[in-house]
């Protein structure tokens, strides 16, 4: 019984698709707390992109 026991500890198969379901859990919470922050700053990304593209735009009309 032990020696089963010592066994299945050792056994590694499965491990790595735990790994990364916890891997995604942790991306998800740290999504999830600093979701106002990562929004603001995403939306003044693409508005300074956008903005960029609109004074080209303008400059080549």
């Amino acid at each position: 019984m032990i020696r089963e026991f010592i066994n299945y500890l050792k056994d590694e198969d499965g491990q790595t698709s735990t790994e990364y379901i916890l891997l995604v859990a942790v991306v998800a919470v740290i999504i999830f707390k600093f979701k106002d922050t990562l929004q603001s700053r995403l939306i003044g990304m693409i508005e300074k992109v956008f903005g960029k593209t609109d004074g080209i735009i303008q400059e080549l009309n």
